[in-house]
């Protein structure tokens, strides 16, 4: 027996319509026992929307350590004392070749991630530039990029050099925000994202769960990426790095995280809703159910400062489940 409450908030999305707050939250009371229904109402949603293919991205940290910013998740942070392996920004024949190694592997995206608030130096923003132009040019794989705050001007370069998506998360709800950093307010990573968006530039905008944040504020998140109306929407899983303020706090339980992941489908139907960093530790041996509960696309390979998986392995399991993987 499907729950009255899953059926319901069903037929709205795949009537067109929007669930609610409200829905929403009916949704994250569901019991245990309600949890297959709900991923199989997600992935209803998904196939609808989105179909059966899965999108592939990996990342690349361009330049690690020495950010000013005092997130409460990043072993990044000058605020905090980490292992973080610190250099400056690396050369574009570097990232032109981490991008062709990607595309050889099956990848679909490659995103040059860097750290610190914003490029500021022009050496810097010319070679990423640079590396830009090249990926975008071969096109063998989609540049993508993830530089910290934008000016205007900055996001008309990045798009006239071929990017294609640009990457900035809110990292969570605005009611929350206050919580995990502040050194700057989240106004300000919307700005951002507004500023690619009216560049031309598609926009790749999540966050991270499991911080200790509530469902309601899961929800608020979803709600207002839906009002910023994103196209792509990374579902990150806290893993707590030792020398942060996170560092004790405890692994989102599997289920719940899968529970997120549906929800974020039922609020976000039309976008891609992409698993990120720390789904491995986070899903452990139901991570194959993550791409059963609404999600489309996969970051596969390392992280920023984290290890990931084998590419090979996530092109295993999707096929394994059924799924095709995005052409390239």
């Amino acid at each position: 027996m499907v729950f009255p409450v899953i059926q319901k908030a069903l037929e709205i999305v795949l009537s067109g319509g929007n669930i609610g707050r409200e829905e929403a939250l009916e949704l994250f009371d569901l019991p245990q026992e309600a949890m297959l229904d709900l991923l199989v109402a997600a992935h209803r949603i998904r196939l609808a929307y989105k179909g059966n293919a899965v999108e592939l991205c990996s990342i690349v940290n361009a330049k690690s350590g020495r950010c000013t910013e005092n997130c409460a998740f990043c072993a990044q942070s000058t605020h905090y004392r980490t292992s973080v392996v610190v250099y400056p920004l690396l050369p574009a024949e570097e990232l032109i070749r981490r991008a062709r190694s990607a595309a050889a592997s099956g990848v679909h995206r490659f995103g040059i991630v860097t750290s610190g608030t914003r490029i500021s130096r022009l050496e810097e923003w010319r070679e990423i530039l640079r590396a830009v132009e090249v990926i975008a040019k071969e096109g063998k794989i989609w540049p993508d990029a993830s530089l910290g705050f934008l000016t205007p001007e900055q996001a008309r370069e990045l798009q006239e050099a071929g990017l294609c998506m640009y990457h900035h998360n809110l990292e969570t709800a605005p009611s929350f925000f206050r919580q995990i950093c502040t050194t700057h307010d989240i106004a300000e990573d919307i700005a951002t994202v507004e500023v690619a968006k009216e560049a031309g530039l598609k926009v790749c905008c999540g966050g991270i769960l499991g911080m200790g944040e509530t469902p309601a504020q899961r929800v608020e998140l979803a709600l207002l990426l839906r009002e910023l109306d994103v196209d792509s929407v990374p579902l990150n899983f806290l893993n707590p790095i030792p020398g942060t303020p996170l560092e004790h706090r405890p692994l989102m339980e599997p289920w719940e995280a899968l529970k997120s992941v549906a929800i974020f489908r039922f609020i976000l139907p039309d976008k891609n809703i992409r698993l990120c960093g720390g789904k491995e530790k986070t899903l452990r041996q139901l991570l194959p159910l993550g791409l059963l509960a609404g999600a489309d696309s996969l970051m596969t390979g390392n992280y920023l400062t984290t290890r990931g998986r084998e590419s090979s392995l996530d092109l295993e399991m999707i096929r394994d489940l059924g799924l095709v993987i995005t052409p390239a």
